[in-house]
């Protein structure tokens, strides 16, 4: 497979005389595949860099104006709380795709309630797996994630495919790289505050901690309405105790 996407980008890339210039887009950099060898005069721009930050999603002076010629202003407050939150280099951005989406169902009906629309697009996997594998050094820290607050974690950008899913280290950083977190701030080289961006993801979080729970505790239903109600009391002493 290496072989044949190198082969591909090479020709369709490089010696293509009818291309001036092209855009690859993805959420992770894989290092170490020799996928671009031969390849030398191309940039790679990530979530960190400012450069272009604010072509990666949708900032909120657009999508006021979005609002406002759809007659939608009402709902932006609740799109922010939902959408909002990504932070590209210097820029803070929406998620264009969940935008959308909610905006064409609220337009043709106006009792429609914000959902999650792009992690719908994926099976949330790695959500799973990183809950699966959580310490009680993660498991503190989603619990400070869901309550609204950073954690600071070290994030490294290149990683191999076998690197990916080899530690709970690694699984930080694809979490940070495909959009499930996102930072506020460095505070020293390569660490990053990390922070859940917005309610939609959020949501994501505690469902599949909900998941998660009801398959390891199936036998105990009194610690599981009392593990399901601290969210929603928002009360992390009982979640705190019982995950």
């Amino acid at each position: 497979m290496v072989s044949l996407i190198r082969n591909m980008f090479g020709n369709v890339l490089k010696t293509n005389s009818n291309l001036y210039f092209a855009v690859l887009t993805g959420c992770l950099r894989i290092a170490k595949e020799s996928i671009f060898t031969g390849l030398n005069n191309f940039e790679v721009l990530s979530v960190l860099d400012v450069q272009y930050d604010e072509y990666f999603g949708f900032t909120d002076t657009e999508v006021q104006d979005m609002l406002n010629y759809y007659d939608l202003s009402g709902h932006y407050t609740e799109v922010k709380e939902w959408y909002d939150g990504y932070q590209f280099g210097n820029t803070e951005v929406y998620c264009p795709w969940d935008v959308i989406c909610y905006c064409k169902k609220l337009y043709a009906d106006p009792n429609t309630k914000p959902e999650d629309y792009w992690s719908n697009t994926s099976g949330n996997a790695i959500v799973r797996r990183f809950i699966n594998r959580a310490d009680s050094q993660t498991k503190n820290d989603i619990e400070r994630l869901i309550a609204g607050e950073t954690v600071t974690k070290e994030i490294h950008q290149e990683l191999t495919y076998n690197e990916l899913d080899s530690s709970i280290e690694n699984l930080w950083n694809v979490l940070f790289t495909t959009g499930y977190l996102t930072q506020k701030g460095k505070t020293a080289e390569n660490q990053f505050r990390l922070k859940i961006p917005n309610l939609g993801v959020k949501n994501l979080f505690i469902k599949q901690i909900r998941e998660w729970f009801r398959q390891t505790s199936r036998q105990d239903g009194d610690t599981l309405n009392q593990f399901c109600n601290a969210f929603s009391e928002q009360n992390p002493a009982p979640a705190t105790v019982t995950f």
